[in-house]
């Protein structure tokens, strides 16, 4: 199981997930952004907000992903 270390909020509905080992991906949020508790993510202030919880990836008691599943459907970032 991989380990989130930390996330970035990024433009355009993306974030930056760094793992443990310095590993880092992108997660698009986009196709999240209509889809029932995530249409909170819409306002930006509230998407900016995103933090690390217990593994996962959360903006509040309702949103969360855990760290296999972005770790599955992101991609590598390239600086």
């Amino acid at each position: 199981m991989k380990k989130i270390v930390n996330v970035y909020p990024l433009d355009n509905y993306e974030i930056l997930v760094e793992f443990e080992g310095g590993e880092k991906r992108i997660k698009d949020m986009k196709p999240y952004l209509n889809k029932g508790v995530f249409s909170k993510l819409n306002d930006k202030e509230f998407f900016k907000s995103v933090k690390v919880v217990f593994d996962s990836v959360s903006w509040n008691d309702e949103i969360d992903m855990c760290a296999d599943s972005i770790y599955e459907s992101s991609t590598e970032y390239k600086q």
